[in-house]
């Protein structure tokens, strides 16, 4: 050996692990990425060479079909109102109250409260039908029962989980443990924005509470962290940190970005982290936020018919300012807004609670403004490719609520993820039908059922995606909204 080589081999093993992977561009490091990335297109039903651009990271992926919808506004009832005194119409019920339930219908299922044998609770209001469609709808939704003809109905949905939590989680990551994906964060990772100056996905609260599974209902899990939803507040500035601090202009938020970016970028050349992209991109938008947000969060410059139509109160947190603000967002080029309103978790232990006091005040406060939602999209021609999706977490059993065994009649009923009711309209949705059917107490389904993952696979599909494709790899597997058990469009829904 001569006194080069014996250098060199001497220099060779002074390098470390991580220096040898850090500095290498054409061998395990670069072999590594390229399989990474390769397979992540691939995954995602793409060929290997088109990517997200890291510079871009909101820009769209090539769709898989034509898409009928661009947008969604998913209005969550938290709490799971009971289907039985909205839109499942079950005159046998009501034959039945205050009997004993049957043992049937208890054997081999979950209850969160119900113990021992509870009694048979009737409807507690009154139904009619309404429309060309015939549409069942309760007393307590006299604005709603004007566009039944717009909406399908969807009776026969399933879940698997009887709790709050896990069956949020389901509803919206498509999984009941933490820590994945929400289902607006694939969406915005599939379709980006269409508005560089706003985020892809957005969060709307009312209500008073958050719900029980909380931030993780709109995070982007393993997915990059770009992709997660803005929440976004009711009173105050819209946004957190949206306004400069006392004695900081907007040029020198511009000056001090400049630099910060000059050092991140030195940062990604070097290790080329899709986060450190990421942050770039965040940065970006967040400056141009400043600007933008404020514009599209005030519902003052609205005109008086619009008030009028939705029941909105500028300044005030309420679910019908949120749906106007749903409206405004989606008509700037959000792709995805998530509307929460808690208090649906009608048991019947207290007024609050119960189904003949606090359950008609909720439906009192969304009755006028998601009517109103549905209306204003349509006459702005905007219903044709927005996607207005409104349910819940699960239903509510037809017994009624006996928590500890009790005999008293509490004018409420408990979890049922057996069958509950969503309703859709709008983009690629066929209006004016009823998808489903439950058994005659409304508590099990009996034709047609639709999983959760069916839903998000529909949703995907109006959006012009691959549910089986459109993944992303973690932990050795390739993940997806629907996750791995079998998911099916649900074709009579469409139009």
């Amino acid at each position: 050996m001569n006194i080069f080589q014996e250098l060199q081999h001497k220099h060779l093993q002074q390098v470390t692990r991580r220096q040898f992977l850090a500095s290498c561009t054409t061998g395990l490091g670069a072999m590594w990425m390229g399989g990474k990335l390769g397979g992540q297109a691939m995954a995602a039903g793409i060929p290997y060479d088109i990517q997200h651009d890291p510079n871009s990271p909101l820009s769209a992926l090539p769709p898989r079909y034509t898409a009928k919808a661009k947008n969604v506004i998913f209005l969550h009832m938290v709490g799971g109102p009971s289907q039985l005194e909205l839109f499942d119409y079950r005159p046998e019920l009501a034959e039945l109250d205050g009997k004993p339930c049957p043992p049937s219908m208890l054997e081999g299922q979950n209850f969160a409260f119900i113990q021992g044998t509870p009694r048979m609770l009737g409807p507690q209001v009154k139904f009619k039908q309404h429309g060309e469609s015939g549409a069942w709808v309760s007393e307590l939704l006299p604005n709603f029962s004007e566009i039944v003809d717009d909406v399908c109905f969807v009776k026969s949905m399933k879940t698997d989980q009887f709790n709050h939590g896990p069956a949020q989680l389901v509803v919206h990551t498509g999984n009941a443990r933490l820590g994945n994906a929400s289902a607006g964060a694939w969406v915005t990772y599939g379709l980006g924005t269409e508005n560089q100056n706003l985020p892809g996905y957005m969060v709307l609260l009312s209500g008073g509470r958050l719900p029980r599974a909380g931030k993780s209902l709109w995070g982007s899990g393993y997915l990059p962290s770009v992709y997660q939803g803005v929440l976004c507040r009711s009173a105050g500035d819209p946004i957190l940190n949206v306004k400069n601090p006392s004695l900081v202009n907007r040029d020198m938020r511009r000056a001090a970005l400049d630099t910060l970016n000059k050092l991140n970028e030195q940062e990604y050349a070097h290790s080329h982290d899709a986060e450190v992209a990421t942050r770039i991109s965040q940065y970006e938008m967040a400056f141009r936020m400043q600007t933008s947000v404020p514009e599209a969060m005030d519902i003052n410059d609205e005109p008086a018919a619009i008030h009028e139509l939705y029941g909105t109160q500028p300044g005030k947190a309420s679910f019908a300012n949120n749906c106007l603000l749903a409206r405004k967002l989606v008509e700037r080029g959000v792709r995805y807004v998530q509307l929460f309103d808690w208090g649906w978790d009608s048991h019947g232990t207290n007024e609050g609670e119960s189904l003949d006091h606090g359950f008609r005040n909720k439906c009192k406060d969304i009755d006028r403004p998601m009517t109103a939602l549905v209306k204003d999209l349509k006459q702005r021609g905007m219903l044709e490719d927005t996607l207005v999706i409104w349910g819940s977490e699960f239903g509510r059993t037809p017994m009624q609520e006996n928590r500890g065994g009790s005999d008293t009649k509490f004018v409420g009923r408990d979890h049922s993820p057996g069958s509950f009711t969503f309703w859709m309209a709008g983009a690629g949705i066929q209006p004016g039908v009823t998808y489903g059917e439950t058994d005659p107490m409304g508590y099990q389904v009996a034709e047609n059922p639709v999983w959760l993952r069916d839903f998000h696979a529909t949703m995907l599909h109006l959006l012009g995606m691959d549910h089986r494709r459109l993944s992303y790899p973690y932990q050795g597997l390739n993940q997806k909204l629907t996750g791995v058990k079998d998911a099916h469009i649900v074709e009579g829904i469409l139009s």
